[in-house]
């Protein structure tokens, strides 16, 4: 089926819609052979009622949970099909009912908010801006959260200098993601002997063991992981706050991460990034919302007031790619399971992040002064502008 036979099912404002928008915007049809049929598979899926009905909206949000965009990881014309199919429903909706659906109600507002879409839907004078009340979103269930164990509890606090919220040592205990369980399992099963042949670094090496906690704190220690954020919204009881939803290539699920950078990075710069997350840190409780990692942001040498920025992991990375310091010492090896916040390793390796002249991450050793980039293995993850730089 053709792109123009497609639109043509849709209803007459959805399709006019449609076609205004990828007037001016050939790569809306699709980038690839694959996007395109895909892409044409959406608005074919969007011109039948059913799709959007009010009773099926609860297995539409449950789709786009981990979804941006309904047919790729950038916009489409079958995300302006979706849109204009769904507006009929949404706008006539109680406030009340509009987080009953929260994936689609975030999903809806992304793209009626998309500056093309807005303009062509102004114009038409078909598809009315829908207001609706993000700061007070209510607190969503995760649904991929793992079983809690509770424990002491306290308030969490931000790293030195990063506007970032990461845990401390009495933190509200909760049991890691499945792929950290399954970690400790095979980090016990080693302590009593046994191996595991097929522990290797992605590229073919065999991996060393993971790094014991013991001793001095390296930086091979720390968990990174390429994510991408696939939903934010504002904290509903902190201002400072915002609440990801960060893919980072778990069978999980997203893991909700809360980061401090209302006041340093607006929520459109925050929406659809990738960026280096810290996977291995203890789960913390940040006002009511639990978070299970932290997001590495660069912070002007300057301080906070001269602008915190993203990690950026290289062009094309994948949700879950590993990221890793180089070195023959930290390379190869696999890092802990969860750091222990009572023995401060993170806080030990910290103070050695920093951007190069280059803007790109590495981490400075104190001892012997070698730098020691970060990256994956498709290249070195860098800051947007940001040099000498501290990470956190």
């Amino acid at each position: 089926m053709s792109f123009q036979t497609s639109v043509a099912k849709l209803s007459a404002p959805v399709g006019d819609l449609v076609l205004a928008v990828t007037r001016n915007g050939q790569e809306l049809l699709g980038e690839s052979e694959s996007d395109q049929a895909e892409v044409i598979n959406w608005i074919e899926r969007s011109s039948q009622e059913d799709l959007t009905k009010e009773s099926n909206l609860k297995d539409l949000d449950t789709l786009l949970i981990p979804k941006t965009y309904i047919a790729s990881n950038y916009l489409t014309a079958a995300d302006v099909a979706l849109y204009g199919s769904l507006h009929p429903v949404v706008s006539k909706l109680p406030t009340s009912q509009h987080f009953t659906h929260p994936s689609v109600t975030r999903y809806f507002d992304h793209i009626q908010s998309y500056p093309p879409v807005r303009a062509s839907a102004d114009i038409l004078g078909a598809f009315e801006f829908v207001s609706f009340d993000l700061e007070n979103t209510p607190k969503v269930e995760r649904k991929t959260e793992p079983l809690k164990k509770k424990g002491k509890s306290a308030a969490a606090t931000p790293v030195s200098g990063s506007g970032v919220a990461t845990p401390t040592a009495n933190t509200e205990v909760e049991t890691a993601p499945v792929a950290q369980k399954d970690q400790k399992k095979e980090k016990k099963e080693k302590k009593k002997g046994g191996g595991d042949e097929g522990n290797k670094k992605a590229g073919g090496s065999k991996a060393t063991p993971p790094a014991a906690d013991e001793g001095e704190p390296v930086p091979s220690m720390i968990d990174l992981r390429v994510g991408h954020i696939v939903d934010v919204i504002k904290h509903p009881d902190a201002d400072g706050l915002y609440v990801e939803q960060i893919d980072l290539g778990e069978e999980t699920g997203p893991r909700t991460v809360v980061s401090g950078l209302v006041n340093y990075i607006p929520i459109d710069q925050m929406r659809d990034k990738y960026l280096v997350a810290v996977c291995n840190l203890k789960p913390a409780n940040m006002r009511g919302v639990k978070s299970f990692a932290m997001v590495l942001c660069a912070t002007s040498k300057e301080g906070k007031d001269g602008g915190i920025e993203l990690i950026q992991p290289p062009a094309n990375s994948k949700p879950g790619d590993r990221v890793y310091f180089e070195g023959e010492d930290y390379e190869d090896t696999t890092p802990l399971a969860q750091l222990n916040p009572k023995k401060k390793i993170f806080e030990a390796i910290q103070p050695g992040f920093i951007t190069l002249d280059s803007r790109e991450a590495a981490w400075v050793n104190p001892s012997t002064k070698s730098v020691h980039r970060i990256r994956t293995k498709d290249g070195v993850c860098i800051a947007p502008t940001l040099v000498g730089a501290s990470l956190s």
